[in-house]
């Protein structure tokens, strides 16, 4: 019988759950979801869903960088986040819900630049289910309710 590789030894991990490829490859024990603050959870949530608007604006067509970095901070910034949370909460399972709640009440001592309140609280409450999703392998969720908030906020 042929002697087992590296990575054969490892968990197996699917090619979509990049967070759990990254605890394999560096050794990190998985912690328990629930001990992550709202705004740990926003935090990481916050460049989960950084990286995919990130993604989607590059592969829609090469041009110079300044233009790039304006239509993602179009989308990325705290009133985008708002509405797009407020288009899709709908869609969101109770437990996505109970998620975004908890960051979205979580306080913050920090405030977004020229941001409301409100639009910050419900950024962050969105942030914080990003990277809910992200952290538990739900890869295909994310992307799922970004792509519905992407498109629902282009259609407005």
């Amino acid at each position: 019988m042929a002697a087992g590789n590296a990575a054969s030894d490892k968990k197996e991990t699917s090619d979509t759950d990049f967070a759990a490829r990254i605890r394999n490859e560096f050794k990190i024990k998985e912690n328990d979801i629930k001990s992550y603050s709202a705004l740990t959870l926003a935090y990481i949530g916050d460049d989960v869903f950084d990286i995919v608007i990130r993604t989607i604006v590059v592969e829609r067509g090469n041009c110079p960088v300044n233009k790039l970095h304006r239509r993602v901070s179009e989308l990325v910034k705290a009133a985008s986040q708002c509405k797009m949370i407020e288009l899709i909460e709908k869609d969101l399972t109770e437990e996505e819900m109970a998620v975004f709640k908890r960051g979205r009440n979580a306080k913050s001592y920090t405030m977004a630049k020229n941001a409301t309140v409100n639009d910050y609280r419900m950024a962050t409450g969105m942030e914080a289910l990003m990277g809910y999703l992200y952290l538990t392998g739900q890869t295909e969720r994310y992307v799922y309710l970004i792509k519905l908030a992407l498109e629902r906020f282009e259609a407005k």
